[in-house]
């Protein structure tokens, strides 16, 4: 038997992101953190809303193939490519 203050320690907490409620946000904020920009998360996560999901992993696996330095702007690119 453990005692609480145990169980709650030995808890892995995977995601600690509490103000994800819906799956599009999740879905948006993971992009922008594959991507390395999180600094935009908010555009990434109403991309995720607005845009079919099919487009942007189209764009995500290009992005993540090619070597670019500012993966952000390459992904906007394609987006607008395929758009």
């Amino acid at each position: 038997m453990q005692s609480l203050k145990q169980l709650f320690q030995t808890k892995n907490p995977v995601d600690k992101n509490k103000f994800v409620s819906r799956e599009f946000q999740d879905y948006g904020y993971r992009l922008a953190a594959e991507l390395g920009d999180l600094a935009h998360k908010s555009l990434y996560i109403k991309l995720a809303k607005t845009i079919d999901r099919s487009i942007l992993e189209q764009c995500k696996r290009f992005v993540i193939d090619s070597n670019a330095d500012n993966r952000g702007a390459l992904f906007m690119w394609k987006l607008k490519q395929l758009k």
